[in-house]
């Protein structure tokens, strides 16, 4: 009996595939490789390749947080540079064919470290070599010529950081299931406190190590960067606070399992921040706005999960706690921006 994939119509999506110039070698199978806290991912199968389809959840959206079009876009663009990305198949961008965009990419085969119980096999040699690895690949993409590979229209990076601060603030009201006095507080104070950027780049916004794929032989390589359904034209500072942010220990109920970049055994956040300014040569300037626009993020995050999960909107295990994050990563933001968080 074939498998329903929630949100995937194979049928469909094999007539796409040969329309749009795609060789199809038999019939398409799908195996569900995350039920997406975000989008939903799917490896797809015919009798010799092998792909990997992403499409939005199928409700409660946030629509920044769901473009699947922007990360086929981007993902194009970085074929050649020195940041490791799949190779790009094809973007759907017409709802009717399967409800929704999705984009299909190669598959890229690796090891990805996910959560506390896959650091086990690793050495604390290996970790920072990892650690160092992951920090030279941002690097690496905030350094990219991005007008020349194509991507000068991609984002507005003037203003970045004062939409950021409306746009996250936006999203708390299309999602929130809640009142959280705290959140108009750490709004507020962003509001009044946003600094002058430094020079733009493409930022990832979703970086940090299960958002990788490493490579099977070599911990210390990166096979290719995914999930790039945030990226965009901004400030660079914004996609390092937000790596430093997934260290705090409410990441592991956002992703509904002790999660492998909450663990003690790697570098501290003030660490990678260090290690980023070595490695980069950019100056660290306002760093306590950055980190307290980063709790922000990841409080609406962890509510748009919420969300979806009152919903019954999501797809696998591991979503009822999420919310619980919330007032943690709002206190922890005014904390930084203030000093007074509660």
């Amino acid at each position: 009996m074939t498998a329903v994939h929630k949100g995937l119509d194979l049928v469909a999506l094999d007539r796409f595939l040969r329309r749009s110039g795609v060789a199809v070698d038999g019939k398409l199978r799908a195996e569900l490789i995350s039920g997406g806290k975000s989008n939903l991912t799917y490896g797809i199968l015919d009798d010799t390749s092998h792909w990997v389809l992403r499409r939005p959840p199928t409700a409660g959206l946030t629509p920044s947080a769901h473009d699947v079009a922007r990360e086929y876009r981007i993902t194009s663009a970085l074929q050649d540079s020195a940041v490791p990305v799949a190779r790009t198949v094809a973007l759907c961008e017409d709802d009717s064919v399967m409800g929704a965009p999705f984009t299909v990419v190669e598959y890229v085969g690796g090891r990805v470290v996910r959560s506390k119980d896959d650091l086990d096999s690793l050495s604390d040699t290996d970790i920072d070599r990892c650690t160092g690895e992951l920090v030279r690949v941002i690097a690496e993409l905030h350094a990219v010529d991005y007008e020349a590979v194509g991507l000068g229209g991609f984002g507005r990076p003037d203003g970045y950081v004062t939409r950021q601060v409306k746009l996250w603030r936006s999203q708390w009201d299309r999602v929130k299931t809640r009142e959280l006095p705290d959140v108009e507080r750490l709004h507020a104070a962003l509001a009044d406190s946003i600094p002058e950027s430094p020079t733009p780049s493409i930022v990832h916004g979703d970086y940090r190590i299960d958002n990788t794929i490493l490579s099977h032989n070599d911990v210390g390589s990166v096979a290719t960067v995914v999930d790039w359904e945030l990226s965009t034209l901004g400030d660079p500072l914004t996609d390092l606070a937000m790596m430093c942010v997934y260290r705090h220990p409410a990441l592991d109920q956002v992703l509904g399992f002790p999660a492998a970049w909450t663990s003690n055994r790697l570098p501290s956040a003030d660490d990678l921040v260090q290690r980023y300014a070595t490695v980069s040569g950019r100056d660290i300037a306002h760093w306590s706005f950055y980190m307290g626009l980063a709790h922000f993020k990841l409080a609406v995050i962890a509510e748009g999960i919420n969300h979806r999960w009152r919903a019954g909107a999501t797809v696998g295990d591991g979503f009822d706690r999420a919310g619980d994050a919330v007032p943690a990563l709002v206190a922890a933001g005014l904390d930084f921006v203030t000093g007074t968080g509660s």
